[in-house]
């Protein structure tokens, strides 16, 4: 098979990976913020605003990956 093409299709299934693990940890995040919403409504302000800056966390890994998944298909080897 082509290097090229290598490289394309790893960079293709590392982002699809990237994607999935930072849905999963977004979803759970919510999922958890929700419950100790509804444990403590008090709370609520203070849960959401720690859920926001941990969403913003997560999707700037999943950024970091998404580059790192551009960057080896721009670098696969060429005619080799």
């Amino acid at each position: 098979m082509d290097p090229l093409a290598l490289g394309y299709i790893a960079a293709g299934l590392g982002a699809g990976i990237v994607a999935l693990g930072a849905g999963l940890g977004i979803g759970r995040l919510a999922a958890a913020a929700l419950e100790g919403s509804a444990r403590q409504p008090e709370a609520a302000g203070d849960i959401r605003t720690t859920m926001i800056i941990a969403a913003a966390l997560i999707e700037g890994v999943a950024l970091f990956g998404l580059v790192v998944c551009i960057l080896m298909a721009l670098r696969a080897p060429i005619g080799a």
